[in-house]
Order: C-alpha cells, then structure tokens, then sequence
C-alpha cells in the first residue's frame, strides 16, 4: 500500500502502512468478507471528504493483490459472482502490510488444502499484520496462527472454532478481537468494523470517519460489543409451549420471568422446565430472559430519550445499577456509553 502524509494530532499514535494489501480467496468464499474490508482498507490511502470519482481512478496504486492458490476466476458465494485473482506464487517476496483471509461456505474445503495452509503460515510471518473474517478465523487457526491467542467468528461457529481449536481463546460476542498483530472479526459485515479500526490506526480517526460517512457506516462500534445475532437466543424451541413461552416473554419483559413463574405458564414443576427449556434453546431460562432484557433496554438505549433508571425499571431489571452490570459483562460496555456511541439523533 502506498504511503501518504497523514495530519493527526500529537495524541494519535499512527502506524503508517508499508507494503502490499494482500486478500486470500478460495472457491465459494464469501463475496462481502472479500469486497467490503478492501474496499475500505484500500480506500484510505487515498480518500479525502469530498473527493471527486475522478480521484478514485486515480489511485490504482492502492490496488490489492487479490490472490487464490491457482489463479484464475473464483466463484464466490452466495452470489455466484466470479472474481479474477492472481496465483498464490504471484506475491513472490514482496514486502507484505496486510494479509486478508476471508471465511464463507468454501472455508471446509480450503482447510483440507494443505499447501494453502501452507502458505498463509509463511505468508503471515513476514506480514506487519493478519486479518481473518467471519470464518477466516478457522483457516488462521489450522495454520497455527491462533494458538495462544484471543480470537472471534461467525456467532454461529463461535463453539465449532473453541471445540475445534482448544488452544484458541475464543470470545464469541465480540465484533472483532485484537490480540498482537493478529485481528480476527465475526460474521461478514463486522469486516467492515474490523476494516475502519485498521484505518483508524494507519491514518487516524478523521480518515475513518470520513470514509465510514462516505459509505454509511457506524463510525465507530467498540470490538467488545455483542454480535447482535449473538446477543438473541440462537435457537427457537420446535416444542409449541415453549416457543409460544418464547414469543411472549420477549414482549413481555417487565412481568415475573422466574422460572416458577415460567413454569406455571406451561404447566410444568420448575424443575421439569428448566431442563425441558435448556434442552430446546440450548441456553438457561435466566440466561434467556437477561438476553431478552438486554436486547430491549439496548434497543431502548438507541431509540428514545428515556433514563437508563426508566429503561431498567421498564425491562425488568429494578435498577440501573443492575443493568449496568448486566450490560458491562455481556456487552463490554455501560449502558450510559452505549447510548453515547448509538443513540439515534435527528439529521
């Protein structure tokens, strides 16, 4: 990647990026894990509010070596879109800034590849970071690049990478994780999150936001909050009470959501329930319903003007205090904070 004067105030402690961004891609890889953290990476070398498109032509110096362990058109996924890409032998002994590996539905097969574990084990040694989305994170750690380390996926594989990987710290509400020169991201468009803070720490903050402004993007999400399909029950019950139980619960927040409470809605002794319900949505009733009511007070949090005491009485969860807590460990974040970065503010 090209490099380019960046004005910051003494406080920014930048890093400017040196050498080529280079993407990995495979058959029925991901297209947005690909598209979307180049787009911006490679945009902010040359992106300045206001600019021209005519500028954007100008900056194919900024282009990234997009490579795949044949060369040649690679079908992606779910889309079917083929892209070009270069030989793996292409990226010869050039200096390296950025490795990319994206994730999708190819991620299976590509672990069976061994040459090509091979090669991102090598190429991440003389590169000045790596980057994995979504299930990217995978082909990292079958490379041993995440043995010891802190590292995040897709919600949904967040348990197959931990069982798969047991030297791998995985932290499975977290947005993207840092750990080193080793960034690892969720599920496909937190690439996009992941892509802004590496701006941000290349060019500083004013050139994130001005391209996070330029393609309509949170500015800012802190790595430490909760996927959002993480932070919902990941599994309905097939059994009818307990997915009608389901349905009602969620608006139904601020009610007696005890388990002899839940219980006696179903007909069943709080023992009994309990077990039935665990076993249906893989997760506890109190653990359930403490998801629930973080899902509204957040929601809450970024949509109306009323106290966090307000918001806490009306969720359910009696006093702020408690929903900070509550907020602290399962998002990272106090709710007065949250609201601070998402609140929704007229134009």
């Amino acid at each position: 990647m090209a490099k380019r004067k960046v004005e910051n105030t003494p406080s920014q402690a930048i890093t400017e990026p040196t050498g080529a961004v280079v993407m990995l891609a495979f058959p029925d890889a991901e297209i947005l894990d690909i598209a979307g953290p180049l787009d911006i990476v490679c945009a902010a070398a040359w992106f300045e509010e206001g600019a021209e498109e005519s500028s954007f032509a100008a900056a194919r110096h900024t282009k990234p070596l997009l490579v795949s362990e044949c060369g040649g058109p690679i079908e992606t996924q779910p889309s079917g879109i083929s892209i070009h890409t270069q030989p793996l032998k292409s990226v010869g002994s050039r200096k390296i800034d950025t490795l990319i590996v994206p994730g999708g539905l190819g991620t299976e097969q590509a672990l069976e590849r061994p040459q090509l574990i091979e090669w991102i084990r090598r190429t991440a040694v003389r590169s000045r970071r790596i980057v994995s989305i979504c299930t990217g994170a995978f082909l990292l750690a079958e490379a041993g690049l995440l043995q010891g380390r802190r590292a995040t996926t897709h919600w949904r594989w967040v348990d197959e990478l931990a069982a798969r990987y047991p030297d791998v710290t995985v932290e499975p509400d977290s947005i993207f994780v840092t750990d080193g020169n080793v960034y690892t991201s969720a599920g496909i468009t937190s690439g996009m999150d992941l892509a802004l803070h590496l701006v941000e720490q290349d060019w500083g903050a004013d050139r994130a936001l001005d391209i996070a402004r330029y393609w309509l993007l949170y500015a800012k999400r802190p790595g430490g909050q909760s996927q959002f399909s993480a932070l919902l029950p990941a599994k309905a019950s097939e059994r009818e009470a307990i997915s009608d139980l389901q349905a009602w619960l969620m608006n139904h927040v601020d009610a007696d959501l005890s388990v002899p409470a839940l219980a006696k809605r179903v007909a069943m002794s709080p023992r009994n329930f309990a077990r039935v319900f665990q076993s249906e949505t893989g997760v506890t009733p109190a653990r359930f319903v403490e998801t629930v009511r973080i899902e509204t007070a957040r929601r809450r949090l970024e949509a109306t003007s009323q106290s966090i005491e307000s918001i806490a009485d009306s969720c359910g969860m009696g006093d702020s205090e408690r929903l900070r807590r509550s907020f602290i460990r399962r998002l990272g974040v106090n709710p007065r904070d949250y609201r601070k970065r998402f609140e929704q503010r007229a134009s």
